[in-house]
């Protein structure tokens, strides 16, 4: 298929593993580094552990395409709760993620991420983290006048979107 003439439905209704779609095309996933995937996966355990204790919804790794706006994106950790989840979930995700969360990787552009962050609020999701590894920073997005940066020393709440979540920032990078 020609990747210039794909529409979003079509994005969606196949597996481009390491793609998103922006733009009306494919743009290539960076590959994430051993600490990508270290945060990647200790983000996840936290958030996990919560959110089945407390039947909140579901969490999605990377590899789940969300449609956000006319893109579909792969968020490397998402949150869905549990009254917004599709009915078919043998799919690629028609709604965006309540919570989208990305971990920076050292190919991506300052600018790029804020954009991709704004996308995923004017879609719909209600908030958005943005892990630095080299700073050790956790960036909160909730509109593009709320954002928040937290250091190593603050905790990380799921404030009302992930009910009851806490974690300490330091916890993140361990």
């Amino acid at each position: 298929m020609n990747a210039e003439a794909m529409t979003l439905e079509e994005f969606l209704a196949n597996d481009y593993e390491s793609y998103e779609y922006v733009k009306g095309g494919l743009v290539p996933m960076s590959t994430p580094t051993m600490v990508h995937g270290e945060i990647s996966s200790n983000i996840h355990f936290l958030l996990s552990a919560h959110v089945r204790q407390h039947q909140l919804g579901k969490i999605y790794i990377a590899e789940t395409t969300f449609q956000i706006g006319e893109s579909g994106r792969k968020p490397d950790v998402a949150f869905v709760s549990q009254g917004r989840l599709p009915e078919n979930r043998h799919q690629a995700s028609p709604i965006p993620p309540d919570l989208a969360i990305e971990v920076v990787s050292s190919s991506d552009k300052v600018y790029d991420i804020q954009e991709k962050a704004l996308e995923y609020l004017d879609a719909g999701t209600q908030m958005v983290w943005v892990i630095e590894p080299i700073a050790k920073t956790v960036t909160v997005y909730r509109s593009s006048s709320d954002i928040k940066l937290l250091t190593i020393n603050d905790t990380l709440s799921g404030e009302e979107v992930v009910e009851g979540f806490q974690c300490a920032v330091a916890e993140i990078f361990e």
